[in-house]
């Protein structure tokens, strides 16, 4: 596929990619397809083959489940930068997607076709054992994530969430903006909207934070990772 703009820098910013030489990137780049989502809109469906991985260039996407009942409950969000979906690419054939995928708000992706990423594997041990750190460090994040939604309580995922947004360069009164719905926020940390709202009213009131609108001011950096015994950042 032919681009207008050359995609490797973006596509650097996600782990998969961050270590593949240009020429491994390039070859998965000549057959990517663009794809354009709108809000609401369903990108895949659990249970479904899948041929694909993605990459997100803009916009939030959302990993779900749905229970017997309906009831929606948030697996991961996406944002751009990020992949999804390749785990799966390594089940063969008969690979299914294991959640639904669909679009939070506007966004453009890139699609990989399973065909050729695992050709480039089985030719390139380079390429491979890469992949292998990459994926590696994403599942000790992942697992860091389930420990957090499980033994911690909802201040604390709250505040864990919102440090996450801060810039590891930003020390002092960063600005957090609140671009993903409280609600679905809320999804993602397991809690209730009306307890999101209770706990930020309570960090504000305890003077760690500002709201405005969707605009958080974090007052104290240091005070906040103090509140939830992170360490300080590197």
């Amino acid at each position: 596929m032919n681009h207008a703009h050359d995609p490797l820098p973006e596509l650097r910013r996600a782990y998969l990619f961050a270590d593949m030489t240009d020429e491994h990137l390039k070859r998965l780049t000549s057959g990517m397809h663009e794809i354009h989502l709108a809000t609401g809109d369903s990108l895949f469906r659990h249970g479904e083959p899948a041929d694909r991985f993605y990459f997100i260039r803009s916009g939030l996407v959302k990993l779900f489940r749905l229970s017997p009942e309906g009831d929606e409950k948030i697996i991961e969000l996406m944002h751009a930068g990020q992949t999804f979906a390749e785990a799966v690419m390594f089940m063969g054939t008969q690979g299914r997607y294991p959640v639904n995928a669909a679009a939070v708000t506007d966004a453009q992706l890139y699609a990989f076709e399973q065909k050729g990423f695992i050709g480039l594997l089985r030719e390139s041990t380079e390429a491979t054992f890469g992949l292998l750190a990459s994926m590696s460090r994403r599942l000790h994040m992942l697992v860091n994530q389930i420990e957090s939604l499980t033994l911690q309580n909802a201040t604390y995922r709250l505040v864990a969430y919102l440090l996450e947004q801060i810039p590891r360069e930003v020390q002092t009164s960063p600005q957090v903006q609140l671009t993903t719905p409280k609600g679905v926020i809320a999804a993602h940390l397991a809690i209730q909207p009306e307890t999101l709202s209770r706990i930020l009213a309570k960090l504000r009131q305890g003077g760690f934070i500002e709201v405005h609108g969707h605009h958080i001011t974090v007052r104290d950096v240091g005070a906040l990772r103090k509140l939830v015994q992170l360490p300080p950042a590197e």
